[in-house]
C-alpha cells in the first residue's frame, strides 16, 4: 500500500454565521489542505434573539474529527456544544467567553 493511499485526512467541520469564520477557513485551506478535509456549514439567515429549536440549523449527527465554532448566536453554539459532547467530538469555540 502506498504511503499516500494509507493517509487519512483529518475531518474538520466549521460552523459559521455570515462569513464569521472565512479568514480562519482560508488559513486552514492554505496551510492544512493536504492533511485536512474541510466541511463548512454556513448559517446566513436572520435569526431571532432566542432560538428554542436549533434543529433547522444544526445536524442531528456529526461525522467529523473536530468542530470549529464561529457561530455568533448563543443558542446555536450551546446546542452545538451539547451535540459535540453527545457525539464525543472535540470542539474549538473561537472567541467565546464561558461564564459559570
Amino acid at each position: 500500500m502506498s504511503q499516500k493511499s494509507s493517509k487519512r485526512l483529518q475531518q474538520v467541520t466549521v460552523f459559521q454565521q455570515r462569513g464569521s469564520g472565512e479568514r480562519k477557513i482560508a488559513g486552514v485551506r492554505a496551510y492544512g489542505g493536504d492533511v485536512i478535509e474541510l466541511k463548512v456549514i454556513s448559517i446566513d439567515d436572520e435569526l431571532p434573539l432566542v432560538l428554542d429549536d436549533t434543529s433547522n440549523y444544526l445536524p442531528s449527527r456529526l461525522d467529523t474529527d473536530l468542530v470549529l465554532d464561529f457561530l455568533s448566536h448563543h443558542d446555536l453554539s450551546a446546542d452545538l456544544a451539547e451535540l459535540c459532547i453527545k457525539e464525543q467530538v472535540p470542539m474549538i469555540s473561537s472567541g467565546k467567553k464561558i461564564h459559570g
